[in-house]
């Protein structure tokens, strides 16, 4: 069975644009509302499920916020490299789905690692702050689960980076992100705010959904 979609391409098909939109909205909404003592920040981004600043549409809202201006325009900028083509192959609807679930896949093991690993680590007094504390944020997970997905359905494509010298393949470009990823997580260093779990929960969920997808036959 075939599953790819025979009407023309879009450069900027409907959800991808949308999610560059809501994106660059609420990155907007949040430099205004801090000039007014308000960090938007605080209230989307995403809480360990124990802090008293958790709440539960967070799950969500922290997909579309972004630290800074380079988050949010790198993350935007693969979405959309990564993404367009995975919506004129998929159609918009499974693209959401797919978007979103690989985000909660994120989240999951992010915050798992945070939980069961990061916290007992650290010295007693200091882990309540850090569960207060701790925030996740942006469209990162949900963007390697894109990067995944590209690699498996698009594996010979050729991709061209500025910070890579010469052509690579996406498969073993996904492979040695991945890989990455896994190592720099696995440091645990205290002055690296980026989220790798969240990387590769991504990764992980989006692999096991396309799988899944390929079992039963669910292309269309």
């Amino acid at each position: 069975m075939s599953y790819l979609r025979t009407q023309r391409f879009q450069i900027l098909p409907p959800v991808v644009k949308n999610i560059l939109i809501i994106n660059g909205l609420l990155f907007l909404a949040t430099i205004t509302l801090m000039n007014q003592g308000v960090d938007l920040r605080e209230i989307l981004g995403l809480y360990h499920w124990q802090s008293d600043n958790f709440n539960t549409w967070q799950i969500i809202s922290h997909m579309f916020m972004h630290g800074n201006f380079t988050h949010l325009f790198f993350n935007m900028f693969a979405v959309w490299m990564f993404g367009a083509q995975l919506e004129n192959l998929w159609g918009s609807k499974r693209f959401l789905n797919y978007y979103i679930l690989t985000g909660f896949g994120a989240a999951i093991l992010h915050f798992a690692i945070f939980h069961f690993y990061e916290v007992p680590s650290m010295p007693l007094n200091y882990q309540n702050i850090l569960i207060s504390k701790h925030i996740v944020l942006g469209a990162s997970g949900c963007l390697f689960g894109l990067l995944v997905a590209f690699g498996l359905l698009f594996p010979n494509t050729m991709l061209f980076f500025l910070f890579i010298p010469f052509p690579i393949k996406a498969k073993y470009f996904v492979i040695i992100y991945g890989l990455a990823e896994l190592y720099y997580g696995m440091q645990n260093n205290p002055s690296d705010n980026i989220a790798h779990f969240a990387h590769l929960g991504g990764m992980l969920f989006g692999f096991l959904i396309i799988k899944y997808w390929q079992y039963t036959n669910k292309y269309s």
